[in-house]
């Protein structure tokens, strides 16, 4: 059973910055989080006072430095007027995790960070892969994860609470994750290779695929496509394949031992919400890059 979190934001002026905070994480006093929209911000290329959190082509790399820095701030992560050194990756879709204790200095290649380092953001781009933040409440220890379906392939988030239990000793029963942001069950058609991918993979992948047809629009529409040898009307119509990435990272926490009332999904699907999100399917791969982020507040 899924269990849904509030995505906990207040109306703000179109230029303020929202970062979405997840009601499951909500309790931990020391934990800095949040996953941001595309709302607030400096770009101007992806529509006005637009949040690009990316080093894409299109935007100015000076404005999404500025951008940077005002969602570091939005989401508490300062000592004073002094904000904390935000890492990120260079993502390149894999089960790769970096342990953190301080701000390395070249950047690293990898899908996932972890730390127990007070005053230091961890940070993960997304724009339709699912964004994953995992907290140890006990431990005092923090995780964040990239997972599209490649690095979800790769068990990304159950290699991340294996990380966290061999550098802080984390146990999986006192773990708590927030899935964010990313693109749903209900948009993200994938072909049959993926499926091919995840059978080979999980006992479970058949839970995590649904199936429709094509209408019979698309035959009337494009009769070459169904000329067969078989009889007139008996060629199969094609399947579409929709993928659900956040049960599939559910399923992987779950079996890395998280308890299913500590897993809080947001339920909020990129590709439906093109006016809060980047979606790099719906958007045709011109779009800007969400974050999702995590620290620890120094100890006072």
């Amino acid at each position: 059973m899924k269990t849904q979190s509030k995505a906990k934001s207040r109306k703000k002026p179109q230029t303020e910055i929202d970062v979405l905070h997840s009601d499951g994480l909500a309790t931990i006093s020391w934990l800095v989080h949040g996953f941001s929209t595309r709302m607030g911000g400096f770009s101007k290329v992806y529509g006005g006072n637009a949040l690009n959190l990316g080093f894409t082509p299109q935007d100015l790399r000076t404005t999404v430095e500025r951008n940077r820095r005002a969602l570091t701030a939005a989401a508490g992560a300062n000592n004073g007027r002094a904000i904390w050194p935000m890492i990120t990756l260079r993502q390149i879709h894999s089960g790769l995790i970096h342990h953190i204790s301080e701000a390395p200095k070249e950047l690293l290649a990898g899908d996932g960070l972890v730390t127990c380092t007070p005053g230091i953001l961890l940070a993960i781009q997304t724009a339709d892969c699912l964004p994953i933040i995992v907290a140890d409440p006990v431990r005092g220890a923090v995780g964040v994860f990239h997972a599209g379906w490649r690095g979800t392939i790769t068990r990304i988030v159950e290699k991340g609470v294996g990380e966290m239990q061999r550098w802080f000793g984390s146990r999986p029963g006192d773990l708590k994750a927030a899935i964010g942001p990313g693109i749903g069950g209900c948009c993200y058609q994938v072909g049959p290779e993926v499926r091919s991918a995840f059978d080979s993979q999980f006992n479970y992948a058949s839970a995590l695929f649904r199936e429709t047809k094509e209408t019979k629009e698309i035959r009337e529409r494009y009769p070459l496509l169904f000329m067969t040898a078989r009889a007139p009307g008996h060629s199969e119509l094609p399947k579409k394949i929709f993928l659900d990435l956040a049960e599939a990272n559910r399923r992987q926490l779950l079996d890395a031992g998280v308890a299913a009332e500590s897993i809080f999904d947001l339920g909020l699907c990129s590709s439906c919400r093109v006016d809060l999100f980047y979606s790099h399917r719906a958007e045709k791969g011109v779009t800007g890059r969400m974050m999702a982020v995590v620290g620890i507040r120094r100890a006072t």
